[in-house]
């Protein structure tokens, strides 16, 4: 029997869009224990589950997610001897399941995303952002060094010139920075924001889902991979895509001048 995720909401629209909110308002949705275990298993599911096309992970109340839950003494919650020979443990568990998730991946930032909140926006594939909302990384302000694959998402995303100041400062970085250094995608405003996420999230779960998989595979792997194995994999990619049903969809669409219908055939 699958176990109700008591940290998380859930919700699939019937447009394929799985919501997943973190649910701990009254802490800004800070990590916890449950939350920690619970989300990589809510994003697993969702990956798995053929009836989801697109995944939203967003915050309830006015946070997206505030970082380790500091109400106590600030510790990894290595309590068992299998977490304490884990070793990617605690939030590293979520971020292996966000990178790994073939299907697209939103994180709807409506409020603060810090320390591992943060880690979590970047491990997604896209961000989109409330005007009103705040990030930073924030491991210097209580003298740690980060965690949540901040240190490897972000010089990605923005170099290593200014992954290094937005680290050793622990600054904010506003909705408008974000946008402007490529850390979102979009801005939206806040009275609008559930609306315009889920007009963006229903978009997306229209387009075609072994393309979108093909495609994560060769942005992840591409990276850290030299050129010419690199074109190979784009090769054998786009053979796969031609002989699926999607693509004599998308050709049949486009002669009779309507959008086309995806099964991810």
């Amino acid at each position: 029997m699958t176990a109700v995720p008591t940290a998380l909401l859930l919700d699939t629209s019937a447009t394929g869009v799985r919501t997943v909110t973190l649910n701990r308002p009254e802490r800004l949705n800070a990590v916890d224990p449950v939350m920690a275990n619970e989300l990589p298993a809510a994003i697993d599911a969702a990956a798995a589950d053929d009836a989801v096309r697109v995944i939203v992970v967003t915050g309830a109340g006015r946070g997206f997610c505030s970082g380790l839950d500091l109400s106590e003494p600030p510790r990894l919650p290595t309590t068992t001897l299998a977490e304490r020979l884990d070793p990617v443990a605690w939030v590293g568990r979520w971020v292996l399941a966000l990178s790994r998730c073939e299907k697209p991946v939103i994180a709807a930032v409506n409020g603060a995303a810090a320390g591992a909140g943060f880690g979590l926006a970047l491990a997604a594939d896209i961000r989109v952002v409330a005007a009103g909302a705040r990030m930073t990384a924030g491991y210097v302000r209580r003298a740690l060094s980060p965690d949540a694959g901040v240190s490897y998402f972000l010089p990605r995303l923005v170099g290593l010139s200014r992954a290094t100041d937005i680290l050793l400062t622990g600054r904010d970085i506003d909705a408008a920075e974000a946008e402007r250094i490529g850390l979102a995608a979009a801005v939206f405003p806040d009275a609008e924001f559930l609306e315009r996420v889920t007009a963006y999230a229903e978009r997306l779960a229209a387009g075609p889902p072994l393309a979108f998989a093909l495609t994560k595979r060769l942005v992840r792997d591409g990276l850290d991979s030299p050129l010419e194995p690199h074109l190979e994999r784009e090769l054998n990619y786009i053979k796969t895509c031609f002989a699926s049903k999607d693509v004599a969809e998308a050709l049949r669409a486009f002669t009779e001048k309507r959008a086309p219908r995806f099964t991810g055939e």
